[in-house]
């Protein structure tokens, strides 16, 4: 009922970029995986789950599987979106300098910092293919997002994971410890996918100063807006001093633009121009995102309606599932992960048989629910078809 992957497979597989969790702290060290869940990575202590029967998306209820914004894009962003269209015989390259312009005054650097994407998965991905051509080794976090370490280890280079810690922070020092004469690249994901974790910003901030003088640090931010004072725990301030620092972040979360693909990093106008000098940025975007994300720009209000809703469910769906004995791993993002004593396979079966789409996770044996945060009605049908599934 369940198949399995090879790397290449994976990589043409977009649903399967999400990364890898920490069970406990007795799981630093990985063991060699026994079950059937598809590995990531070898030296990885994840596994997971694929369904491999069919999904009838009509009957799906509750999609929580993707870490999508159920409420966007905001209704100013569908109506600037609509009317794009009409011009869509036109390339977007004003469009494209009016996005860059406005992302770059709101992150405080120049023009030259900014480079866009469709969506920052493939941002991820252009800088390991750009840095890893003659191989080279990638510093992150074991678990973490993989699709810039995948990248990496596809076009030669090798991957030195470093294990969480015990509360489910980057371990900062064994990180820098880590570095050697081959290391192209550092990769911090905070908050971290899919633990939903953070790292503390002040220690972030001091680790990246100093670790940046030895090789670049790409920290993706990708769900650092889901937290009230995002601004000042964001690194892009680090980028604005000079430091090799490459910032991520997307209009795919908190933006409701998941479908439309647009991202952007933020890094010093060389490292930016040492990608561009070999990939295309602007050109693989249309207007009509481009359009959508200068709309949601300025939609503020919006994006803080979504964090308020994000941060009820949330709330709602651990203390739901906390009381039932689970334990969770505090989440600062729009999922939330916790163990399971089912086994993995039929708990995902009986879960998307419901209706309810869901992610499952092997690690180091043990089976863990990944569950994006829905609509509060699409958290109480996650709640109640769970206790129908595990009973």
């Amino acid at each position: 009922m369940f198949k399995s992957m090879n790397r290449r497979d994976w990589m043409k597989t977009s649903l399967l970029s999400a990364g890898s969790l920490i069970a406990a702290p007795s799981f630093a060290l990985p063991t060699r995986k026994a079950s059937t869940a598809f590995s990531y990575a070898p030296e990885s202590i994840l596994g997971e789950y694929l369904p491999d029967f069919p999904i009838a998306e009509p009957k799906m209820v509750a999609r929580l599987n993707a870490n999508e914004n159920p409420y966007g894009p905001a209704p100013q962003v569908i109506k600037a979106i609509a009317e794009a269209a009409a011009s869509g015989n036109r390339y977007a390259h004003g469009d494209a300098n009016t996005l860059i312009s406005m992302i770059a005054e709101k992150e405080g650097v120049t023009p030259d910092h900014i480079m866009l994407g469709p969506g920052s998965t493939d941002l991820l991905e252009k800088v390991a293919i750009t840095r890893f051509q003659h191989g080279g080794n990638i510093i992150a976090a074991d678990p973490s997002y993989m699709s810039l370490i995948n990248t990496a280890q596809s076009m030669g280079g090798t991957w030195k994971p470093v294990p969480l810690t015990a509360d489910y922070a980057h371990d900062l020092p064994a990180m820098e410890s880590a570095i050697d004469s081959e290391t192209k690249l550092i990769y911090v994901c905070n908050p971290n996918n899919p633990t939903g974790s953070i790292t503390n910003s002040a220690d972030l901030k001091k680790f990246c100063a100093s670790a940046s003088e030895k090789t670049p640090i790409f920290v993706d931010e990708a769900y650092l807006e889901f937290l009230d004072d995002a601004a000042s725990q964001s690194m892009v301030g680090l980028v604005a001093e000079g430091k090799d620092v490459i910032v991520a972040r997307t209009f795919s979360k908190i933006h409701g633009m998941a479908g439309l693909r647009i991202g952007y990093i933020v890094a010093t106008p060389e490292r930016i121009e040492s990608i561009t000098s070999m990939v295309r940025s602007t050109m693989g975007l249309c207007s009509t995102s481009l359009k959508g994300a200068i709309a949601s720009m300025k939609e503020t209000q919006f994006m803080g309606e979504c964090r308020g809703y994000n941060s009820e469910c949330r709330e709602f769906t651990r203390n739901a599932i906390a009381s039932l004995g689970y334990d969770i791993i505090p989440s600062y993002t729009s999922f939330m992960i916790f163990p399971i004593e089912m086994n993995g396979k039929e708990f995902l079966k009986a879960m998307y048989d419901s209706g309810v789409g869901i992610r499952v996770f092997d690690i180091n044996n043990k089976d863990w629910c990944r569950v994006s945060m829905g609509t509060k009605s699409e958290m109480e049908i996650f709640v109640e078809t769970f206790k129908k599934v595990t009973a």
